[in-house]
């Protein structure tokens, strides 16, 4: 094939290489040859591959302009206008504060990502992406949420190689993490980041809570339950549950007083402390650790597995449940997004199920398995039953 021609050199292979290293060695030098990619697209047959995969480089170089008219729309509530019914730029404009040619602009935009959809007469309506958003506070508050994340981002070689100069907008939302006494922190220390999780707890805590009743406990631990909004939505579900929270103490008081307000005071207990120096309350059948292994670095998040396995009786069990890199389907959301979101908060990486188990398995965990969730992208969910205590495993 004459395309080939002008198809870089591939890097010299050994005799011992094996066929599959060989054709990705000889695919690389394809695609990356301009002849051959004109070439592709246009053969009929290979023309909508091509057309295809330029679509996706292009999405790649693009992503940060698709999420700011996203915070744009949210900012200023497009999609609660247009849920009102369809609308025309001159409506728009009065409602959103706009000139009907930045109204235009954003709405043509938003048409072209699927959050809106263009109607009869000129109007705009909502689109099958902007649909869900609408009154979706949780959702809206992670889009807010991402402009100091896009700071960090700004210089993403900074953040990699730890340059103090970076800006370091996130890691202040959880500034107490990193210390070397975090259960020191105050009320304003905690304020920012306890409320942004519990406002994106609802769309979590249903996943795990459909893949796994929790009717059959009679008492659960939520460790690092924050402002108790995960315990608020499992009390829901199982009336006869008892419920118990840890966190550190400015965030456990900030969970006592939202428990409070939705009367569930006498039926919960919460607890304020470090888990790496205080014990974990016990008493509990079942315990939960929701988003928030993968915020810390191995040896704290073993150290921590360990302690709810000291905490939990021979009959009780964990529920795991994270976004875990390496999930069929949702590779960019464990490796990509939060690969580099926890790096920007300072500590933790995201892990696959087989590696979180590996690490169950150190603290003395067994019988551990993979729990399906409806929607893997907010939420994977492990299950794993503690072991014999004193065993090899536990005393590692």
């Amino acid at each position: 094939m004459q395309a080939l021609d002008s198809a870089p050199a591939a890097r010299p292979l050994t005799r011992s290489a094996g066929w599959r290293d060989r054709w990705l060695a000889h695919r690389d030098a394809l695609l990356a040859s301009p002849r051959f990619r004109r070439w592709a697209a246009a053969f009929p047959f290979t023309r909508g591959t091509a057309r295809r995969r330029a679509r996706a480089l292009f999405d790649l170089v693009a992503g940060f302009v698709y999420s700011q008219v996203l915070l744009a729309c949210v900012r200023l509530r497009v999609f609660d206008v247009l849920a009102e019914g369809p609308q025309d730029a001159p409506a728009l404009a009065v409602r959103l504060g706009l000139t009907e040619e930045a109204v235009e602009r954003l709405l043509d935009a938003a048409v072209s990502l699927g959050l809106a959809e263009r109607r009869r007469g000129g109007r705009y309506g909502l689109g099958p992406l902007g649909a869900p958003m609408v009154g979706n506070a949780a959702l809206a508050a992670m889009v807010e949420h991402h402009a100091a994340l896009y700071a960090d981002l700004a210089d993403p070689v900074a953040l990699l190689r730890g340059d103090d100069r970076r800006s370091g907008c996130l890691s202040r939302y959880w500034s107490y993490a990193a210390t070397a006494t975090p259960g020191a922190a105050g009320a304003a220390d905690v304020a920012d980041y306890s409320a942004l999780m519990a406002a994106s707890q609802p769309m979590v805590a249903e996943q795990i809570l459909d893949a796994y009743p929790l009717a059959r406990h009679h008492c659960l631990l939520d460790v690092g339950g924050g402002e108790g909004a995960f315990l608020a939505q499992a009390a829901q579900r199982a009336p006869q549950l008892r419920l118990m929270l840890f966190d550190l103490p400015a965030v456990a008081a900030r969970a006592r007083a939202r428990l409070a307000a939705q009367g569930l005071s006498e039926r919960s207990v919460v607890a304020g402390g470090d888990f790496r120096v205080d014990p974990l309350p016990t008493g509990a059948d079942i315990a939960t650790l929701i988003r928030v292994v993968h915020d810390h670095d191995d040896a704290q998040a073993l150290a921590l597995l360990k302690a709810v396995r000291r905490a939990l009786p021979a009959h009780g069990c964990l529920l795991l449940a994270e976004p875990m890199a390496g999930t069929p389907g949702q590779e960019p959301m464990g490796d990509a997004y939060f690969g580099f979101y926890l790096l920007a908060m300072g500590q933790g990486r995201p892990r696959t199920a087989v590696r979180l188990t590996q690490m169950l398995e150190a603290a003395g965990f067994v019988r551990i398995r993979v729990l399906p969730t409806r929607m893997p992208l907010q939420a994977s969910l492990i299950l794993a039953r503690p072991g014999v205590s004193g065993s090899p495993a536990e005393m590692m």
